[in-house]
């Protein structure tokens, strides 16, 4: 029996249709309590909800159990990216205001923000090319 036949036998089966409605009934589920955010609130008020709901099960280490569960539908939205910069400050604690969490604040998520900005850049040259044509 060679090396990858074992790993095979001894890996978890990912269950991909549970995970598939799990993330489909959470996402609705955010989305839908979003809407009603937005609705009484306002889209600010909703993202401010969101974000500080995240960062908050970060801290208590409760976020991870709940995506368990949850799966994509959880992280996909903004709550993953607030659990993506709170998760890495909390990270490095340890290290002090300044060098810990200030330093490594934006580790993860750097990488979402300077992509997306240059997709942004990159589309909106596109579209201004488009329109000269």
């Amino acid at each position: 029996m060679n090396y990858q036949n074992i790993v095979k036998n001894i890996t978890p089966k990912e269950k991909r249709l549970e995970n598939a409605i799990a993330a489909f009934i959470s996402g609705g589920l955010i989305g839908s309590m979003s809407e009603i955010l937005v609705s009484s609130l306002g889209v600010d008020a909703m993202l401010i909800a969101w974000i500080v709901a995240a960062s908050l099960l970060t801290g208590l280490g409760k976020f991870d159990t709940i995506v368990d569960y949850l799966k994509m539908g959880v992280i996909i939205p903004i709550t993953g990216f607030a659990h993506s910069v709170s998760s890495a400050s909390l990270e490095y604690k340890e290290e002090g205001f300044i060098t810990g969490i200030g330093a490594n604040f934006l580790k993860l998520a750097g990488s979402v923000i300077l992509y997306g900005i240059v997709a942004a850049s990159i589309l909106a040259l596109v579209r201004c090319l488009l329109w000269l044509v």
